[in-house]
C-alpha cells in the first residue's frame, strides 16, 4: 500500500496502524489527521477515491482514482459533533438559552405535548424525538423544513428529559429548525459562514456543486471476520433491536425511508445537520483543534463551553442504540460503546467507520474518514485501531 503523508517524529505508529488498516482491515480509500495543540502532527491518505467505481459521465467510472491530500467524503454522523458547535456557539454569544423551551424559539414544536422540552434536551439525545410515525421519502427530506414540520408534529416516544436515546436522524432536523429561528439561517449557511471560512475548513453541510469533484463515492466494503480482541459479536438484544421492524431501533434509523444514496447529488447538496456532512480528515480535526484552543489565531469554544460540551448529561442504557452510551451537549462522550482517546474527550462517531473526537487535556484532536461504510454505528475497527496508535504515542 502506497501510503501519502507526513507523520511527525514520535507518530510513526499512527502510520504503521493506517497501513495495517488496508493489509487487515478492508480498507480502501482513507485518510487520517491528528493536531496536538493546534498543531498539525499526522496527515496520512492512501488508497483509491471511489469504493464502488463512478457513474455515467463521471471521469473514474472504473473506481481507480487515487485518494489525494483533500479528497473529502461524507462522514454521516460525524456531522453531528460540527453541527452541534452552532447552538453552542449561539449560547457563548447570549443568543439561545440551553434552558429554555424549545417552544419559545419554535412555538409549532410545543403541540403534542412536547412543552416542556428544553433546548438543551435536543443535544442530550432526551426528547423522546428518535422517530417518526410517518417517516420522510426520500424526496421529501430533500426539504429540511418538511423535516422541521413532521417532528413539530410528532408526539414523543418517552417523556422528554426523564431517558435518553440517540436520535439518529431527527437530531438533523430538529437542531436546524432551532438555529434557524433564533439566528434567521440554517446550520449549513452558519457552519459556513461563521466556521468553516474563518478556519478554512474542509467541511461542508449542502455540498457546493464547485466542490463536488473533490467528494469521493462511498460504498459498503466488508472486513476480515473477527479475531482476537475484536471477537465479540453484538448482545443479541442489539441484534434483535435492529432487526425488528417495530422497535425504538429499527424505526430511528428509518425515519427517512428508505434513507437516500449518499453519492446522490441531490442528498448531498440538502444540509442535514444529522447525517450528510462532508469532509477531510483534516477538516474534522481541524475544527476540534479550534474548540479547545487556537488555531491560526482563531479559536471557537471558550473555556466554559468546552466544559459544557463535555459534561455528561447523559448516561447509561440509550433506548435507540441498546447499548450503554454518554453524550454531553452535541457530543459523544468517550465510553465503552465510543471510545476516544481517555476520560476526558468529546467528539462523534459516523456511522460507518468516520470519527472527529477533541481530548483538551493532551490538546490532541482527531479526524477520519473513509470511503468505506462498515456496518458498525459508534466503534469502527479501523478508526479505534488509529486511536490505540495515537494513545500509545501520547499516554504510553
Amino acid at each position: 500500500m502506497d501510503v501519502h503523508g507526513t507523520v511527525a517524529e514520535g507518530f510513526e505508529p499512527v502510520r504503521e496502524a493506517f497501513v495495517r488498516n488496508f493489509e487487515t482491515l478492508g480498507e480502501r480509500g482513507a485518510a487520517v489527521t491528528v493536531y496536538r495543540d493546534g498543531q498539525r502532527v499526522v496527515d496520512l491518505w492512501a488508497g483509491t477515491k471511489d469504493v464502488d467505481g463512478g457513474t455515467e459521465g463521471e471521469a473514474d467510472r472504473d473506481g481507480t482514482a487515487p485518494w489525494q491530500r483533500g479528497t473529502a467524503q461524507v462522514v454521516r454522523s460525524a456531522t453531528k459533533g460540527v453541527a452541534a458547535a452552532v447552538p453552542l456557539l449561539l449560547h457563548q454569544y447570549g443568543e439561545l438559552d440551553l434552558d429554555a423551551p424549545v417552544g419559545h424559539y419554535w412555538p409549532e414544536f410545543k403541540a403534542r405535548g412536547k412543552e416542556g422540552v428544553l433546548v438543551r434536551h435536543l443535544l442530550n439525545h432526551r426528547a423522546g424525538l428518535p422517530l417518526l410515525d410517518r417517516p420522510l421519502t426520500p424526496r421529501e427530506a430533500l426539504d429540511p423544513l418538511r423535516g422541521a414540520e413532521a417532528v413539530a408534529a410528532q408526539a414523543p416516544v418517552w417523556e422528554p428529559g426523564t431517558d435518553h436515546g440517540y436520535h439518529a436522524l431527527t437530531y438533523g432536523w430538529l437542531l436546524d429548525e432551532l438555529v434557524r429561528r433564533v439566528s434567521g439561517r440554517g446550520a449549513g449557511e452558519w457552519i459556513a459562514e461563521r466556521i468553516a471560512a474563518p478556519l478554512g475548513l474542509d467541511f461542508w453541510l449542502g455540498l457546493p456543486d464547485a466542490e463536488a469533484g473533490r467528494v469521493g463515492r462511498v460504498g459498503p466494503v466488508e472486513g476480515p471476520e473477527p479475531s482476537g480482541a475484536l471477537r465479540a459479536r453484538p448482545k443479541r438484544s442489539v441484534t434483535e433491536a435492529y432487526d425488528d421492524p417495530a422497535s425504538v431501533t429499527r424505526r430511528a434509523f428509518a425515519a427517512i425511508d428508505p434513507f437516500p444514496d449518499h453519492n446522490d447529488p441531490e442528498f448531498r447538496a440538502v444540509p442535514h445537520p444529522a447525517a450528510n456532512g462532508i469532509a477531510t480528515a483534516d477538516g474534522l480535526a481541524r475544527f476540534y483543534a479550534s474548540l479547545i484552543g487556537q488555531v491560526d489565531g482563531v479559536r471557537l469554544f471558550d473555556p466554559a463551553t468546552v466544559a459544557r460540551a463535555r459534561a455528561e448529561e447523559s448516561a447509561g442504557p440509550d433506548r435507540v442504540l441498546v447499548v450503554g452510551t454518554r453524550f454531553g451537549l452535541g457530543y459523544m462522550l468517550h465510553g465503552g460503546a465510543s471510545p476516544f482517546l481517555a476520560p476526558g474527550s468529546f467528539g462523534h462517531p459516523g456511522r460507518g467507520g468516520s470519527l472527529g473526537f477533541a481530548d483538551p487535556e493532551t490538546g490532541i484532536t482527531f479526524g477520519y474518514v473513509t470511503n468505506g461504510f462498515r456496518r458498525t454505528v459508534t466503534a469502527d475497527p479501523r478508526a479505534q485501531a488509529l486511536v490505540r496508535a495515537v494513545r500509545s504515542v501520547v499516554l504510553g
